[in-house]
């Protein structure tokens, strides 16, 4: 009994810290050795390729010492040179002018300019002093994707780049950037929409002090954020349509089993934690039933490994998919005195037929992991800078994020789109569109 009202009391304790969701533990009684592993498990071994002469900006030469350090003899020669390169930050910001030429047109008298390439506005006059688009993509990169707080990316611009600017400056340019990137994020929207799978997710957020919610879905070429007041199936209706058919793998969450014609897909990772956490606090003949479930979605889990490594076929998936759903049925219809785990067999119970798609169906995941991954980093951004003061910067948000993660997930440099659209007078195209 103590030690069940200690384990109780630090779970509640637990809940409670900044750093709970994302607490490794207590440490393990053998750690591994710290630092490289020699033999086969050292790992891919990396080396930085050596610049060509025309890559070089500078060639520094380094001479002997005139005498011997140990001895101090004078007579000291020189057997050969060696070679040894650097990559150094950029020491000096780049300043360049544009000689924007201005004219008219003969025939109506419309008022013209020229616009280069790497210009990001039209602006003359009072406002010809600019940022060039590199700036504002790093801006809106170092607040979405690495957590920095405006002021933090002021300080980076001004010790790092040599560039001063407030942090005034960087919301300014982080909301400029998402309004231009709002076409991008209308595209990630269609593509989700139109998705085979889905992985949904959401967190917690604030929206000016106030409580919000963040939504992730991650479809198979595109990932969307949407900041939104509520937790609810509007939300993700919204998203996906009420009518969403495709395949959607979540945890537990009610609203989505909204999604009538939609194939499901349960968590197992959830079931296999809330399982693992009942046979802990159980005693006796009460670790039976936990212990029992663990063993059949590990079962499934093994088959699903085996099959992608070629030792099943997809036939035998489906077979082995109706014997583990009857399994799992026999299972969790037995009645259970024990409170906690009658509920837990109802649940199983209650989306039965979704918990093995991943053995029926190609290409679905077993568990949710796509959008705790996506999710994660703006969680973290939020115990830094405590979500967005206004529902601007939470739309902002939701924009800048989707573009982001997305051009992640498809192998793109961010940094290169982001200044793509702000340079072309085109709205760049994301999303290649397929064959």
């Amino acid at each position: 009994m103590v030690a069940l009202t200690a384990a109780l009391e630090e779970t509640r304790r637990a809940g409670k810290r900044q750093a709970a969701p994302f607490r490794k533990g207590p440490p393990a009684s053998q750690p591994k050795t710290p630092g490289r592993k020699s033999g086969d498990d050292y790992g891919q071994q990396v080396r930085r390729d050596v610049p060509t002469d025309e890559e070089l900006d500078e060639i520094i030469n380094v001479p002997l010492p005139t005498t011997c350090p140990r001895c101090e003899s004078c007579r000291v020669s020189e057997t050969h040179v060696a070679q040894q390169y650097q990559i150094e930050l950029p020491a000096k910001p780049i300043q360049r002018r544009f000689d924007v030429h201005i004219g008219c047109c003969q025939d109506c008298g419309q008022r013209l300019q020229g616009r280069h390439e790497l210009q990001t506005s039209d602006a003359l006059g009072a406002a010809a002093v600019q940022l060039g688009a590199q700036a504002h993509a790093a801006m809106a990169w170092l607040n979405k994707s690495l957590g920095l707080a405006h002021g933090k990316v002021a300080q980076l611009f001004q010790y790092i780049c040599g560039i001063n600017i407030n942090r005034s400056t960087s919301v300014r340019s982080m909301l400029r950037t998402a309004t231009r990137c709002k076409p991008q994020h209308a595209e990630i929207r269609q593509s989700v929409r139109g998705s085979p799978r889905v992985t949904p997710d959401e967190t917690g957020w604030r929206v000016g002090g106030r409580n919000a919610w963040l939504h992730v879905f991650v479809g198979q070429r595109a990932t969307l954020f949407e900041v939104a007041r509520g937790r609810g199936f509007e939300v993700a209706a919204g998203v996906l349509g009420a009518s969403y058919d495709g395949h959607l793998i979540h945890d537990g969450w009610s609203a989505y089993d909204r999604f009538t014609d939609a194939t499901h897909q349960q968590c197992v990772a959830h079931i296999l934690r809330r399982a693992r956490e009942l046979r802990e606090s159980a005693r006796g003949y009460g670790v039976v039933f936990p212990s029992q479930i663990i063993t059949l979605f590990q079962d499934a889990l093994a088959l699903r490994d085996e099959f992608i490594h070629g030792g099943a076929t997809r036939e035998e998936l489906v077979e082995c998919a109706a014997l583990f759903e009857t399994r799992l049925e026999s299972l969790a219809t037995i009645t259970r005195s024990n409170t906690d785990q009658a509920c837990f067999a109802r649940h199983l119970l209650r989306h039965s037929g979704e918990w093995f798609t991943f053995l029926k169906a190609n290409d679905i995941d077993a568990t949710n992991y796509r959008a705790e991954q996506a999710i994660r980093p703006a969680v973290v951004n939020r115990k830094v800078w405590g979500g967005n003061r206004t529902w601007t910067g939470a739309q902002a948000q939701s924009v800048l994020t989707s573009v982001i993660v997305t051009c992640e997930q498809l192998a793109q440099s961010p940094l290169h789109f982001l200044r793509r659209v702000l340079t072309e007078l085109a709205p760049p195209q994301l999303i290649p569109a397929t064959r």
